[in-house]
């Protein structure tokens, strides 16, 4: 009996790491219980449950069988699909899209959104009487895990923008100007003035505070929702001043992301449509940028994209869709011309401040949520020289 009691207390530490191996074990899979599900996998999984779901936007559900493809009329659902040609509901999730995510997955506002892939968490059930997920607590674009700040785009590959410029590859000069023409205009979703309110809330949100959005010259995170035209808001700030060819707001360089910017409505005022130089006053509001009577200089975290946003939409509008050729010269007081300047100080903007990981992924985020195009000058911009140096 000894022996035994002996033998078996002896035995209980060892009994007890086996016990351990077999909860660990057992306990495993529970890593990658948040993995995103596939849409058919959250179609067949309708328990009432959580789930996180990634898939293509495809369309905006309005009864049972019927999703809209194009003359959205709501920000309330979406339909979400495996594949982004998909055409049958019956392949299809519907995703309720609660108030504190439409404005920026709303598809009324955000027609840009469909057939790019996002992420949704949720409960798994019934929406429409048609396999859904509904209250959802974080979206976001791209596939990877969701958070609730809904502004960081999947990066990029440098494989997969070596395939979106293959056009352009081992050309130079007014070659390369030309291909890069092509690629960037073709397939371009050209959203509406009032769209861009809330595009803004999403490719300029502040990483450090999903609330707010990041003023360009300023440098100031301020709310969302200060969005207007009294002091203390911000607005839309164009960069290509849009007097400088005459296109307003129209769709189009009217209402190009890859130009417009938040900024504060009063520093907005006093940049006006000067073009860009340096030197000036001090501006007030807008720490380390200076004005004079035709120019403005930005602070130095941003001079560079301002200058590459100037390139894009010089290479982007050459004067087809009935706007006006913009072009840059190495000139100020351009006026109303669809002139912009100066060129010698763009290119060593360009070449002083490289681009940083907001401004690359803001461009990732308007290429895969809103217009579906790149600017080029930020992927590469060594070929700001090779065309204007």
């Amino acid at each position: 009996m000894t022996r035994y009691r002996g033998r078996a207390a002896l035995a209980t530490p060892a009994l007890l790491a086996v016990l351990a191996l077999v909860v660990t074990f057992v306990r495993a899979p529970e890593a990658n219980a948040a993995a995103a599900l596939t849409v058919a996998q959250a179609i067949s999984g309708q328990t009432g449950g959580t789930g996180t779901v990634t898939g293509y936007v495809v369309g905006e559900p309005t009864a049972t069988t019927t999703v809209r493809t194009s003359g959205f009329t709501g920000d309330t659902a979406l339909a979400l699909a495996d594949s982004s040609g998909q055409t049958s509901t019956g392949s299809m999730l519907y995703v309720q899209i609660t108030s504190s995510y439409r404005a920026s997955f709303g598809l009324l506002s955000n027609p840009g959104l469909l057939r790019t892939r996002i992420t949704v968490t949720g409960t798994l059930t019934a929406y429409f009487s048609h396999p859904g997920l509904k209250s959802p607590t974080a979206m976001t674009p791209g596939g990877s895990s969701p958070t609730t700040a809904p502004t960081t785009a999947t990066p990029t590959s440098s494989s997969s923008t070596d395939a979106y410029y293959a056009a352009a590859l081992g050309k130079s000069g007014a070659g390369l100007r030309s291909a890069l023409h092509t690629i960037i205009s073709t397939g371009v979703t050209k959203l509406s003035y009032d769209a861009v309110w809330n595009a803004l809330k999403v490719t300029d949100q502040d990483p450090s505070n999903s609330s707010n959005v990041i003023l360009l010259y300023s440098g100031i995170s301020r709310s969302k929702s200060l969005n207007g035209g009294d002091a203390g808001d911000w607005n839309r700030e164009h960069v290509y001043a849009k007097s400088h060819g005459d296109f307003g707001t129209t769709a189009g360089p009217g209402t190009d992301l890859h130009h417009l910017r938040p900024e504060d409505v009063t520093v907005n005022a006093l940049r006006d449509n000067k073009d860009f130089d340096s030197g000036g006053s001090a501006v007030s509001g807008a720490a380390g940028n200076y004005t004079d009577s035709d120019s403005w200089e930005p602070r130095n975290a941003v001079k560079g994209d301002v200058a590459r946003m100037i390139f894009y939409m010089a290479v982007r509008y050459e004067g087809g869709d009935g706007f006006a050729d913009l072009e840059v010269n190495d000139a100020v007081s351009n006026g109303t011309k669809p002139y912009i300047g100066k060129l010698s100080k763009l290119l060593a903007w360009n070449a002083q401040d490289p681009p940083d990981a907001f401004e690359k992924n803001r461009n990732q985020v308007i290429y895969a949520s809103y217009q579906h195009n790149r600017n080029p000058f930020i992927d590469h911009p060594e070929w700001v020289s090779s065309i204007y140096g």
